[in-house]
């Protein structure tokens, strides 16, 4: 399941995964490390709606 930041518009999908923050692709948004972010907005998790 992708998810989109409310903020900006990022969506987070888990068979790409996030280079920026280090995060391998396959990673599930509810496996994301707690002190992850938007990479674009820096967002926090709890700011992110499902998508899918």
């Amino acid at each position: 399941m992708r998810y989109i930041c409310t903020c900006c518009g990022y969506i987070y999908d888990p068979e790409q995964g996030d280079a920026l923050n280090n995060v391998l692709p396959g990673t599930e948004f509810d496996d994301l490390p707690p002190e992850w972010v938007c990479p674009l907005c820096y967002a926090e998790r709890d700011q992110f709606d499902p998508l899918d």
